[in-house]
């Protein structure tokens, strides 16, 4: 790839839209061709150099992405449902690469986003980093090899601030359990326990969530049997590993042709 990637970060004045702004800066295959924050945002308006602490960088950040995405190749989203989804509408017009780490999507929005990636390149993950990827597989492994004997618990821990649970990452191990067993997770899947909640059913993938403190993420996957576990674990201590995993997504989306894909397709892990 010769030239420059142009990318536009959504939610920019977030921690996440932030931590990419900087690695897009170290980075010398990209460039920041936009930076989108929500209507009525401080930053809206202003310098983006300003606006974080730093000297003026020539973006100036804006609310209506129309103009920065039809100038960018990549457009990367780690925002809420809502605003993905119109953004992704918008990516596709573009024809730029739609990069979503945007959790707690529902079904209907899941259709909307599968109708823009008929248009345009869309990459979507509940976690970016090459770590968690290779636990998704370990896990759809691991189910595949143990029976119901063996009782799966998705365990994941953030920070205090995180709105979503189970996390977009528990969902995604807690799908490659149920790919491995070879069952539809929404049927067996096991979420609310309190009070008597009555005995564990056999086969069931159950999610507990941790929030507390500056946690960046750390999830386990227990299979647990008589005298014996099983646990596979992956912790985060820099958040920059998903900004990074993000990026490699933009560039390598670059030349494939339109649909939707994730991180084991951009890592080369995937079986399918």
């Amino acid at each position: 790839m010769s030239e420059e990637v142009g990318v536009v970060v959504t939610g920019v004045s977030g921690r996440m839209g932030q931590m990419l702004v900087t690695e897009i800066e170290k980075n010398s295959k990209l460039y920041l061709a936009g930076a989108i924050d929500r209507a009525g945002h401080d930053w809206v308006g202003q310098d983006l150099g300003t606006a974080m602490g730093r000297g003026a960088n020539g973006v100036i950040v804006a609310d209506d992405p129309l103009d920065s995405f039809a100038r960018a190749q990549a457009v990367i989203d780690f925002t809420a449902p809502a605003a993905t989804v119109g953004f992704a509408e918008l990516a596709a017009q573009a024809r730029a690469v739609h990069v979503i780490g945007t959790t707690g999507l529902s079904e209907q929005d899941l259709t909307k986003i599968k109708a823009a990636a008929r248009h345009s390149v869309v990459v979507r993950a509940g976690n970016m980093s090459l770590g968690v990827n290779l636990l998704t597989v370990l896990t759809r492994k691991v189910a595949a090899a143990l029976d119901a004997d063996y009782d799966i618990e998705v365990i994941e821990a953030h920070h205090n601030q995180k709105v979503d649970a189970p996390s977009g990452t528990a969902l995604m191990l807690g799908e490659a359990a149920a790919e491995g067993r070879g069952v539809d997770l929404r049927e067996v899947s096991d979420r609310g326990r309190d009070g008597i909640s009555g005995a564990r059913d056999r086969g069931a993938i159950g999610f507990s969530a941790i929030r507390g403190g500056d946690i960046v993420g750390e999830h386990d996957v227990m299979f647990a049997a008589e005298g014996e576990r099983i646990i596979l674990r992956h912790i985060a201590s820099d958040r920059a590993l998903f900004a990074r995993g993000a990026l490699k997504a933009a560039l390598w989306g670059q030349d494939k042709a339109p649909g939707e894909y994730d991180m084991l397709d951009v890592l080369g892990l995937s079986e399918g």
